[in-house]
């Protein structure tokens, strides 16, 4: 079974950047288009950018042009940065596969406040 572990979420002012990172078990991880998906307190979780095989990337609209999502198959990771953060976009930010496995990481807390 593929293990996927988030990491790199911290408290962080309006307008800064965060890059979160996720490592994903398993020699398959190449094979399937990936996403980040993120939970706020109260509300479903949401995938918020996602990128193919072939790293072709969409995003959703409330963080079209702020975030990016890259993939290293060789690594088997998946990383996010994330740039002009809002308060907004506080949330536990997960990685999983699009659409997802039936498990989820742990997930890695990213709060934007001032």
């Amino acid at each position: 079974q593929v293990q996927l572990a988030e990491s790199g979420g911290g408290l962080v002012q309006p307008g800064g950047s965060l890059r979160l990172s996720c490592a994903a078990s398993g020699s398959i991880f190449s094979i399937y288009r990936m996403g980040w998906y993120r939970q706020a307190p109260g509300k479903q979780r949401e995938l918020v950018a996602a990128i193919t095989t072939g790293r072709s990337t969409n995003y959703a609209d409330s963080v079209k042009g702020r975030f990016t999502i890259t993939r290293d198959n060789a690594k088997n990771t998946v990383s996010l940065q994330m740039n002009s953060l809002k308060p907004e976009d506080t949330a536990v930010y997960y990685c999983n596969r699009n659409p997802p496995w039936g498990f989820w990481g742990q997930g890695t807390q990213v709060t934007v406040s001032s």
